[in-house]
């Protein structure tokens, strides 16, 4: 089920740019919406909404949470294939895949561009198919 905004929306369009998915609409200082078809309950709209006006699937509503203590992806390097699928399912292009150390190196995996721009949705964990990616506290992942 996905969430929704409330009429306590104010229209800062936090949600909307932070949407990994762009299934928020709305324009700025107006009332925004969550299309339900592409939402995929995340949580990311209600960590970023200064006004309390995001509902949960579960028709709570979400806490605003500061951006140190979002989740990011870390990545077992023993485990990681470097297949791309999680650099693939990144809106927000976190995600890259080592490039070789050496000739010959078979070492690659996938790891968190910087973070900065990482908005802790999981889209990539939940793409891996090798259970590769776990999300962690910002303050234990980099």
């Amino acid at each position: 089920m996905p969430h929704k905004i409330t009429d306590a929306c104010i229209g800062c369009a936090l949600c909307k740019k932070n949407c990994p998915v762009f299934a928020i609409g709305g324009e700025l200082k107006t009332m925004h919406h969550v299309n339900p078809l592409r939402c995929v309950d995340c949580g990311v709209c209600g960590r970023v909404c200064p006004k309390g006006a995001v509902l949960d699937s579960g028709g709570a509503v979400t806490a605003r949470i500061p951006k140190d203590e979002w989740g990011k992806p870390v990545v077992d390097r023993k485990l990681c294939s470097a297949c791309n699928i999680c650099v693939d399912a990144c809106c927000h292009r976190c995600l890259e895949i080592t490039r070789p150390v050496f000739k010959g190196d078979i070492e690659a995996h996938a790891k968190l561009n910087g973070g900065s721009a990482c908005v802790g949705c999981g889209l990539c964990a939940a793409a891996c198919p090798l259970g590769a990616i776990q999300m962690r506290k910002a303050k234990t992942a980099l």
